[in-house]
C-alpha cells in the first residue's frame, strides 16, 4: 500500500499545482475582460474583482477534464524522468496496478466535484449572471419556474411587472392562464390583469379574453374593471430571452436537477437538455478516469524511449478528442437524435475501453 499512497499523494499534488496556476490565469483574464467591459469608475473596482471571483468556479468546473489530462501527464513524466516508474515495473507491478491509486483519487475527485463543486458553481454562476445582468440592464427581467407555473418579471422606464403563467407551449411563444401585475416606478401596483391566454410578439403581450382592474387609492377595482377581447401590454420580454433565462443546465445544482425537470415538464417545456446534462454530470467521475487513463497510456514510458513530446502530444490530443466527441454526443442527446443515457454515458465508456486497449497494448505488446 505504501507505494500506492506515494502515488496518489504525488498526483494530488502536481493537480493541485496545475490547478492552480490555471485559476490564476483564467483569474487575470476575466479580470482584464471585465475591466474593459465595464465602466469601473461606475461600479467600483470591487464589483469587478466581485465579478471575476463569482464567474471563476464554473471556468475552472469546466476544463476539470484538461487538468486532470496535463495533471497525468505531468506525474508520469516526473516518475519517468527519476526511474521510479522504471524501478515499480522492474519489481513487478503491470502497468494497471501502477494505475490503481491515480484511478481511485481520479474517481473520488470526480465525485467529489459532482456533489459538492457543482452546487457551488450554480450557485455562483447564477449569482453572476444577476450581477452581470443587473450592471448590464438594471436588472430588468428574470424568471422562476417552479411547481405552481412560471414566474417572470419585466421592467421599463415606466416601471416594473410580475407576471404568472400556469404553463405554455415547449417554445414559450404561447401562455395559459396569465396574470400580470404592473407596478408603478414607485414601486405601487397600478393594474391587475388577467387573461385565458397571451402571446410575446413584437415586444408586447397579446393577451385574450383579459379583465384588467385598476388598483389606485379610492377607487373600486371591480367596479372600475374592463374586458378586453384583445390586450396589448408593452414587454421588454422577448421568447429568446425567457427560454435563455432558464436554458443553462449548469446554472442549477445536480441535487436539484431531477425536481426542477419535473416543473419543466409540468409548465409545458422540453426538459430533454436538462436530462442530458444531470446524466452527463453522473457520469463525470467515469469520465474524468477516461481521461486519466488515455494519457497514462501515453505517458507511462522510460524518457529513454524518446519522442516525449510526441507522446505528451498524443496524450492531449486524444483527450481533447473524447472531450468534443462527449459534447457532440450531448448535442445528438439534446436534439433528441439519440437517447439520453446513451449521450451521457457512451463516450466515457468508450473512451475507458480505448485507454484500456492502449494500456494492454503497451504492456503485452
Amino acid at each position: 500500500m505504501t507505494i500506492h499512497f506515494y502515488f496518489a499523494r504525488k498526483f494530488l499534488w502536481v493537480f493541485f499545482g496545475i490547478f492552480a496556476l490555471f485559476f490564476a490565469l483564467i483569474e487575470l483574464v476575466d479580470l482584464m475582460e471585465h475591466v474593459r467591459h465595464f465602466d469601473v469608475e461606475k461600479i467600483g473596482f470591487d464589483q469587478v474583482l466581485r465579478l471575476t471571483l463569482l464567474n471563476a468556479p464554473v471556468a475552472m468546473y469546466q476544463i476539470l477534464p484538461l487538468l486532470v489530462i496535463l495533471s497525468t501527464v505531468a506525474l508520469f513524466q516526473s516518475l519517468a524522468r527519476s526511474s521510479e516508474l522504471v524501478v515499480v515495473r522492474a519489481s513487478g507491478r503491470s502497468a494497471l496496478i501502477s494505475l490503481l491509486s491515480p484511478i481511485t483519487v481520479t474517481f473520488l475527485m470526480g465525485v467529489l466535484a459532482v456533489t459538492m463543486v457543482n452546487p457551488i458553481v450554480a450557485i455562483t454562476s447564477t449569482r453572476f449572471s444577476e450581477l452581470k445582468e443587473s450592471f448590464d440592464s438594471g436588472g430588468k427581467s428574470a424568471l422562476s419556474i417552479s411547481a405552481q407555473g412560471l414566474w417572470l418579471r419585466q421592467g421599463s422606464e415606466r416601471g416594473q411587472a410580475v407576471i404568472h403563467a400556469d404553463r405554455t407551449n415547449p417554445d414559450a411563444s404561447y401562455f395559459y392562464d396569465l396574470t400580470i401585475v404592473l407596478y408603478a416606478k414607485d414601486g405601487g401596483p397600478v393594474t391587475r390583469i388577467e387573461a385565458e391566454a397571451a402571446a410575446l410578439n413584437e415586444g408586447a403581450w397579446e393577451l385574450y379574453n383579459a379583465k384588467a382592474w385598476p388598483l389606485h387609492a379610492g377607487l373600486n377595482p371591480e367596479e372600475n374593471s374592463k374586458h378586453h377581447d384583445v390586450l396589448r401590454v408593452e414587454s421588454s420580454l422577448t421568447k429568446d430571452r425567457i427560454r435563455d433565462s432558464f436554458g443553462s443546465p449548469s446554472a442549477i445544482s445536480v441535487w436539484d436537477l431531477p425536481q426542477f425537470i419535473d416543473d419543466l415538464e409540468e409548465a409545458g417545456f422540453s426538459a430533454r437538455r436538462h436530462e442530458v446534462w444531470l446524466q452527463m454530470e453522473l457520469a463525470q467521475p467515469l469520465f474524468l478516469v477516461a481521461m486519466m487513463l488515455i494519457s497514462a497510456s501515453f505517458t507511462m514510458r522510460h524518457t529513454r524511449a524518446g519522442k516525449t513530446g510526441v507522446a505528451v502530444l498524443a496524450a492531449v490530443m486524444t483527450g481533447f478528442g473524447m472531450y468534443y466527441v462527449r459534447n457532440f454526443a450531448q448535442i445528438l442527446g439534446e436534439n433528441g437524435q439519440i437517447p439520453v443515457a446513451l449521450a451521457a454515458w457512451a463516450p466515457p465508456i468508450a473512451s475507458v475501453m480505448l485507454a484500456l486497449g492502449l494500456l494492454l497494448h503497451m504492456e503485452d505488446g
